[in-house]
């Protein structure tokens, strides 16, 4: 799915209004009826007040007819109007002048002073600003919107909440909401963490732009949805064997850290890699081959580390870090392995922050090898940033110059692409934070490259699966407190029968 920008989604809707054909009121009408269906299954009681603010423009004209449209499933709506401007838009207008008589649906106008409107228990719709915002809230405004915020019921924003910036960061106040629902395609401010609190939960319903212009729209952002995946699952055949699905060598493992091994080790399994080998210390030798009788293990020479070898070409992936320690034995191991390695590497943990000593590693990495920072070690490797949109660009440029793919993750997992493209994922939940998680996501990244998934479709999909995984382990049986990361690889069975 594309995420489209600010100018794109307004030059979409354009589209839309010329060539479906419809009329733009008409297609307010449309994206208010889907905001209010939505609305009343989130909030069926309608003797709750719902209280909804509207601005000027045409995210006013949506809350107008929001406003009529629960009045007329019989909500108790409490309509204020924003006067930001003198006029408002057009259809704006139109729905203002559309409202029930005063009497029945009575409204009120703000100018942003105090005294503000005293709210009581129940909902606040907010539809102030839209995408066209194109600069930080006025100083008149920010006391209204520091009033909203503090009240103590649920704040629901249509398409955006209130002065985000859907492509840039947002410095000044916004509209601090609990759910945002938004048309068509989501916008890449939803995505970014630095957002969280002010985007809140979000949800996205279609109100049929223009497919065509979708289509052909330019954009180097893409969230990653279930379609996609299930269009580069590889179908096995009939006749297929172990060695249809290639060879995965595991490098990981040091004295406590065996646990790392074993989990990035058996979810290169689950994933469907036809032949499994984890390179370990000896120290780690009986627990994994107890732990995983299917997995064949070789042993370094050093009893609590690993030690440099020789690379037997015929492994189709390897990947590298999960437990591995940090030291002079593991970083000639990782040296070693840069030189000698003809395949792409997948990369985590201890094998980055190894890198982090010596960055000019970066540069000996195998084309299309991936690397699977989280955050902390992102700032390790690459430096700081002032906000996760600059971050959002340093991760594109350096996935360009390394030919690499960098994956940071996150509750919207990213994955840059050496062509510029960034993708981000759609599943995953909080309990996924969790000990272990990290090296189960290297070993189904290295399982999907041994059975000949490129390096991109590796990455979406394995990132994919993996949260994939973890929510329906939460949907059966887990808390987000007590998931584990072995019962991610437990149910990436169930997640390949989903699809």
């Amino acid at each position: 799915m594309k995420i489209l920008s600010a100018a794109q989604i307004k030059a979409l809707d354009a589209f839309t209004i010329e060539n479906e054909p419809i009329t733009s009121i008409d297609l307010m009408e449309r994206a208010s009826n889907q905001f209010t269906n939505w609305f009343c299954d989130q909030f069926p009681d309608t003797q709750k007040k719902v209280y909804i603010f509207c601005g000027m423009g045409n995210n006013g004209g949506d809350g107008l007819a929001v406003a009529r449209l629960l009045h007329q499933r019989f909500y108790n709506v409490v309509l204020f109007i924003c006067k930001f401007s003198d006029k408002g838009t057009d259809d704006f207008i139109t729905n203002l002048s559309q409202l029930p008589p005063t009497s029945e649906l009575p409204y009120f106008w703000i100018e942003g002073q105090p005294p503000f409107p005293i709210i009581e228990d129940g909902i606040m719709v907010d539809a102030m600003f839209g995408i066209g915002i194109n600069r930080p809230i006025s100083e008149k405004w920010s006391g209204f919107f520091n009033h909203l915020n503090q009240q103590n019921i649920p704040i629901v924003s249509i398409d955006i909440p209130s002065g985000v910036h859907p492509d840039r960061t947002t410095h000044s106040v916004s509209i601090h909401a609990d759910y945002t629902l938004s048309f068509e395609l989501p916008k890449l401010a939803f995505l970014l963490s630095e957002n969280e609190k002010r985007i809140g939960h979000w949800e996205l319903v279609t109100i049929h732009l223009h497919q065509h212009f979708i289509e052909k729209a330019a954009t180097k952002h893409h969230y990653i949805d279930l379609s996609f995946i299930q269009s580069i699952i590889k179908i096995r055949n009939k006749f297929d064997h172990k060695g249809s699905f290639g060879h995965a060598l595991m490098i990981a493992g040091s004295k406590g850290k065996i646990g790392a091994a074993v989990l990035a080790s058996k979810a290169c399994l689950k994933m469907g890699a036809g032949l499994v080998t984890t390179y370990l210390p000896p120290c780690g030798y009986d627990i994994i081959q107890q732990s995983i009788p299917e997995v064949m293990a070789l042993t370094s020479e050093d009893e609590n580390h690993v030690t440099p070898f020789n690379l037997d070409k015929k492994h189709n992936a390897i990947g590298i870090g999960p437990g591995l320690d940090n030291n002079k034995l593991t970083k000639s191991t990782l040296i070693n392995l840069l030189k000698e390695a003809t395949v792409p590497l997948v990369i985590d943990a201890d094998a980055l922050n190894i890198i982090a000593e010596d960055l000019g590693l970066l540069k000996k990495l195998p084309a299309h090898s991936i690397l699977t920072p989280h955050p902390g070690e992102f700032k390790r490797l690459f430096g700081t940033y002032t906000d996760d949109f600059q971050r959002l660009e340093a991760q594109r440029e350096i996935a360009k110059d390394l030919n690499c793919y960098l994956i940071l993750k996150g509750a919207h997992t990213s994955i840059a692409a050496p062509d510029g493209n960034v993708y981000f994922n759609s599943t995953g939940n909080p309990g996924m934070a969790t000990a272990g998680s990290g090296d189960v996501l290297t070993g189904m990244i290295t399982g999907l490259i041994a059975q000949g998934y490129s390096s991109l479709h590796a990455s979406i999909f394995g990132v994919y699966m993996h949260g994939f995984a973890g929510d329906l382990a939460i949907a059966n049986e887990q808390s987000y407190e007590s998931l584990l990361a072995s019962e991610i690889i437990d149910y990436i069975g169930y997640s390949f029968k989903e699809l």
